[in-house]
């Protein structure tokens, strides 16, 4: 079977393709269109997908699209018109005009395939089969949370060899998702953008807010919570989502983009310690509500198998607690929002008996990827000039390790980009982490984003023991290898790891196997050979409110704006100035 599975029309748009219950490519439209979280039909990427395996649309079995648009509609409809007419308009307006409805005879006009081909899916659904049919796991309990789908906000699955049943789904208004995007918008960030930040915030301030924050929760005995809507206004989720009873009880909402006031020892002012305490009381509080709703499902199913997906399963702090508290098998899809709907989806039309058989997915390194001959045909002028070619990977990363341990800032773009948002060395922006200043210079000078918000180390997998609180040995699927958990700095290594350990001891780390990413391996390797320490800074390779890079134009426009010291594509390195002649090698 050659499966395309598609998601679009709400936020990061993407497309999945699936043969014999095999992955052979995946990716977000943003990574064509340079539009951050892209929702239009995702054309680039459906074409990449298909050039990945030689395929014609004619030869596609089915094309899946990940959720019911019908229930979809029904359900903003519905809320829409107890609301009011402004809003019942403005529901008509954007549907209309965005051309929302019927997808699936818009993918197939597009695809000029028999409309027969084309069927969607359930939204939880594709999250659920996301997860799974990626994990290692034979059987399993699968959580999915996230804002909302078509109806359900949450829901617990049984699966089992190629099969996912439900067996339990929550419904809107009662949405973790939604409770954790009101806060966002509260601490001043985009929706379905800025709750990493959330994240990030979190960890300079006191949980001083919790109690207050969990009064708004009942627990259910057996799945699942309610939560009291006295402050929040679900009805329309792009809109605003907390009310006037929300801004008496936690004040009035940070202005965005206004300064966080923090000097060099983590210490905060009192105009942004209110909220740090905020946002600390409201991770805190995800956490406890995230750890109930997957220690009922486990308990329930007698199983300490559990897959996760949604965009909530992207709270790395809370997959840390599922691992150390409650001892679960954990498996996390890398693309665990909405894009990954559309591998999700690709799945659903497969047939068992070929999931039954198919391979843990280890690797997230499933998007574009570029020759070097491409890579040098695409510079010109004074790019070409200030470029070094290298005849081996060994004296490419030989210099490359000497511009690292000497404080340089390095754009790294390496074979295929990374599924999901997460950068795992393919589409990396790389420094020294043993340097003090180096945090905030790359968030002053290259990323140009706020200063509470920390960076990630990659470290070698089978050394991350001797600088994080971590087991030696893990899984090839651990969430720590896509870096999708928080660990601790281990006391004694915080003060060599000054730009990666966050406020609060932690790191979002990243293990990296040879047997991945051979070449970002061996460049960790060698860093630690020359500073004893195999640890780099790792973030993405984008400006701030940009998409991540997805060609050799793209990082060549972010080198040149930016402050990065070199940019180093394939066996290409490019500094600001001219490099002396006999240089290449």
């Amino acid at each position: 079977m050659k499966v395309l599975g598609v998601s679009f029309d709400y936020h990061d748009a993407a497309a999945a393709l699936v043969i014999d219950g095999q992955i052979v490519a995946a990716e977000t439209e943003e990574r064509f269109s340079r539009v951050k979280h892209d929702p239009g039909l995702p054309s680039s990427a459906i074409e990449f997908c298909l050039s990945e395996a030689g395929l014609k649309p004619n030869d596609l079995d089915r094309v899946v699209f990940y959720e019911d648009t019908r229930k979809k509609f029904d359900r903003i409809l519905s809320f829409a018109t107890a609301k009011d007419a402004a809003a019942l308009d403005k529901v008509m307006r954007v549907w209309v005009n965005g051309d929302k409805f019927f997808p699936e005879q818009r993918l197939a006009h597009y695809l000029d395939i028999d409309p027969k081909k084309v069927t969607s899916v359930d939204h939880h659904m594709a999250h659920a089969a996301s997860a799974f049919f990626c994990s290692p796991f034979q059987e399993a309990i699968v959580a999915t949370l996230d804002g909302v789908g078509e109806y359900h906000t949450a829901s617990v699955c049984r699966a089992s060899d190629g099969n996912i049943t439900r067996i339990f789904a929550q419904e809107l208004p009662h949405s973790l998702g939604l409770f954790y995007s009101a806060f966002t918008a509260f601490l001043g960030f985009r929706i379905n953008e800025g709750e990493y930040k959330v994240m990030g915030m979190a960890g300079f301030g006191k949980p001083n807010y919790l109690d207050d924050i969990l009064a708004m929760f009942e627990l259910s005995p057996r799945f699942g919570f309610r939560l009291d809507q006295k402050c929040f206004d679900f009805a329309l989720s792009a809109e605003v989502p907390f009310n006037g009873a929300f801004i008496e009880k936690f004040g009035p909402a940070r202005t965005p983009e206004s300064p966080f006031d923090v000097n060099e020892d983590g210490e905060i002012g009192t105009s942004s310690r209110h909220y740090a305490n905020i946002a600390a009381s409201v991770q805190r509080a995800t956490e406890i509500i995230i750890l109930d709703f997957v220690k009922k499902a486990l308990q329930d199913q007698k199983t300490e198998n559990l897959c996760m997906a949604g965009g909530v399963a992207l709270n790395s702090l809370a997959n840390a607690r599922i691992k150390q508290e409650l001892g679960a098998n954990l498996y996390v899809q890398p693309a665990a929002g909405d894009a990954g709907g559309a591998l999700g989806a690709a799945y659903l039309a497969e047939s068992p008996a070929l999931l039954a058989r198919r391979s843990p997915m280890t690797s997230a390194l499933l998007g574009l990827s570029f020759e070097d001959s491409h890579i040098r045909d695409r510079l010109h002028g004074s790019m070409k000039r200030r470029a070094v070619h290298f005849e081996t990977d060994e004296a490419l990363l030989a210099v490359v390790v000497d511009r690292l341990a000497t404080g340089h800032v390095i754009g790294w773009f390496q074979g295929r980009a990374e599924w999901g948002p997460r950068a795992l060395g393919c589409r990396s922006i790389l420094a020294n982490p043993m340097l003090p200043d180096m945090q905030a210079k790359v968030n002053r000078l290259i990323k140009f984003r706020e200063p509470f918000r920390p960076f990630a180390p990659s470290v070698i997998a089978d050394r991350a023991h001797e600088f994080f609180e971590v087991d030696p040995e893990i899984e090839p699927w651990d969430p720590e290898f896509f870096m999708l958990s928080v660990v601790k700095v281990l006391p004694h290594k915080r003060a060599l790891l000054p730009a990666i350990t966050h406020v609060d001891g932690t790191a979002r780390i990243q293990r990296v196997s040879k047997t991945v990413n051979p070449l970002y391996y061996e460049l960790i390797h060698a860093f630690g050979e020359r500073t004893g320490v195999p640890v780099l800074l790792n973030t993405s390779f984008n400006l701030r409110g940009e998409p991540i890079v997805g060609s050799p134009e793209d990082a060549v426009a972010t080198f040149g704006f930016s402050g990065l010291d070199y940019l180093v594509m394939g066996r290409t390195m490019i500094g600001k100035s001219t490099p002396k002649k006999g240089t290449a090698r």
